[in-house]
């Protein structure tokens, strides 16, 4: 089994060019279902998820290849309507599927999706949101079969922002008669990403990065040359690292805009941050100071997937820190494992708090989802001796290559495979 040994103590120096975001190529590699034709997703990252999407688009008839950094997918071939059980519980963002397979085939099958155990994630507003645009949807042993022979644009009003509902919508919407408008939606940067590709395929999709997203149907789509956006929450896991252990770097393609909410808690900790328009560079050379209390909320607020990095960066501070998680249940899974390195951590239900300590030293951890792997990893570059991080294939659900980039940072990291 892969694992990754670090050995901490070493100061960060040089600089990477931050992968395509994951969030925002996953919804995107469903949307080309809606084209009937080949998309260049260039900047595209090789993820494990990238390669569960597209074994679902090849299952579905599709074909992708690889070229350099860019993936080339082609649609027309589409004959399926049907994601089988296996494929859907590899990862959590399979769902997405669903509303561009209506759009495209009127008529749909899955089963409930899988994806890293962070407590319940349902996708009723998924499902409730496509009602509303005229969709069937009979449930059997976990299995939903959809049938929408004819979707009609409408108000769709979320109860809640949800990212998945937000892009499932805009993907299904694309295939009804009419203009759909989605009030309530989320606002998270993938959402524009995802604006700009239909639109660059030849749709007329507005109000991404708002609250309301309007989305006029029935527009004939073609294939488009793309270039996926940065990853925000892989560019706040190098900023986490370099805060841990300290040094200077700089992040090439990082938009500072994308997770300011991160970068403000960086910089009361003491971090110098500076935003070029190019990339980021990220200077640490006194020991952290505590910050106030950080709550994960929706985008523009703390984002949960960069909770477990902070918290690592923090765990050498001068005071103690408050986490309050208040999106998923189970994100503090990764305390245990940090506690093994010495950490000072205390939680109860939602919240977390964490006390400096003086020293950190390396142990055999291993990775309980993919945002706590990557925690780990920052935590081990802060620790004394070596830290062998198990059960990696959770860290590679979402980073292209996460010991190559922290070695071009300068740190003492290498991958394992056996």
């Amino acid at each position: 089994m892969s694992q990754l040994l670090a050995r901490g103590g070493r100061r960060l120096e040089g600089e990477v060019a931050v992968q395509g975001a994951k969030n925002s190529v996953l919804p995107i590699l469903a949307a080309t279902l809606l084209t009937g034709d080949q998309v260049e997703l260039r900047g595209c990252p090789r993820l494990r998820d990238v390669d569960a999407s597209i074994r679902i688009l090849e299952t579905l008839g599709c074909t992708a290849r690889w070229e350099g950094t860019s993936l080339v997918v082609d649609t027309a071939g589409l004959k399926g309507w049907v994601i089988s059980d296996v494929l859907m519980r590899e990862m959590r963002s399979s769902a997405i599927f669903l509303g561009a397979i209506l759009a495209r085939c009127g008529r749909a099958e899955i089963s409930y999706p899988g994806g890293c155990e962070l407590g319940p994630r349902p996708i009723d507003l998924h499902l409730s949101g496509l009602r509303t645009l005229g969709t069937e949807i009979q449930e059997s042993g976990g299995v939903l079969r959809c049938e929408a022979p004819r979707l009609s644009g409408e108000c769709v009003v979320l109860s809640l922002p949800s990212v998945g509902a937000t892009e499932n919508l805009m993907l299904a919407a694309c295939g009804a008669e009419g203009t759909t408008t989605i009030v309530g939606a989320a606002l998270e940067p993938e959402i524009l990403d995802l604006q700009n590709f239909l639109n660059a395929c030849g749709a007329k999709v507005s109000g991404a990065g708002t609250s309301t997203v309007s989305i006029e149907g029935k527009r004939p789509l073609h294939g488009c040359s793309y270039e996926i956006m940065p990853d925000r929450v892989a560019a706040a896991t190098y900023l986490c690292a370099l805060a841990a252990a300290g040094g200077d770097i700089y992040l090439r393609r990082a938009r500072e805009e994308h997770f300011a909410a991160v970068t403000a808690a960086l910089r009361e900790a003491g971090c110098e941050i500076e935003d070029d328009g190019q990339g980021i560079r990220c200077a640490c050379n006194r020991r952290l100071q505590r910050v106030r209390p950080v709550r994960t909320a929706p985008y523009p607020g703390f984002p949960t997937d960069a909770q477990a990095v902070l918290m690592a960066a923090l765990l050498r501070s001068q005071g103690a820190t408050v986490f309050e998680e208040t999106i998923f249940e189970n994100r503090y899974r990764h305390v245990d494992e940090l506690i093994r390195m010495g950490a000072d951590i205390r939680t109860a239900g939602r919240v977390a708090v964490v006390a400096g300590v003086d020293r950190l030293h390396g142990a055999p951890v291993r990775c309980t989802d993919l945002r706590g792997g990557a925690a780990l990893c920052v935590a081990a570059l802060a620790a004394e001796g070596e830290t062998a991080v198990g059960e990696i294939s959770h860290i590679d659900r979402g980073y292209e290559d996460i010991a190559r980039d922290l070695q071009a940072l300068g740190a003492d990291i290498s991958r394992l495979d056996q």
